[in-house]
């Protein structure tokens, strides 16, 4: 079988959104005409990815969360967790070292959504 990662961001302001994301990480954001909202195929270099207006209350009141959370790999996840700050994100879960694999962090984006970052180290700990 082969399975291809396709990711999408809702955001309450998309605009704020494609500055944070596209400061923090250098990916671009194409509209996408023609659909009954408003999207934009973000281009990241590797995976494919999507940005939205976000469709539903946060939480949406059925379902307690609406999120599937990604982890991004850096090269240097304490200047990156710095720059996150410097854009308007905000630590969830401060950087920690998974044992022999890797230093993780999960933080808020300026709008709200978890996300992870993750600096593979074989000598975490």
């Amino acid at each position: 079988m082969n399975t291809h990662l396709y990711f999408e961001i809702q955001a309450d302001s998309p605009e704020r959104a494609r500055h944070f994301y596209g400061d923090l990480f250098g990916w671009s954001f194409h509209h996408v005409p023609g659909l009954p909202i408003d999207y934009w195929r973000i281009d990241t270099g590797g995976m494919l990815g999507g940005l939205m207006q976000r469709p539903a209350a946060t939480p949406p009141e059925a379902c307690g969360t609406n999120a599937f959370t990604c982890s991004f790999e850096v090269t240097d996840i304490q200047a990156s967790a710095d720059r996150v700050a410097a854009l308007g994100g905000r630590v969830a879960l401060p950087v920690f070292a998974v044992p022999g694999i890797c230093w993780q962090g999960y933080f808020l984006d300026t709008e709200g959504n978890t996300f992870g970052l993750f600096q593979v180290d074989d000598q975490a700990g």
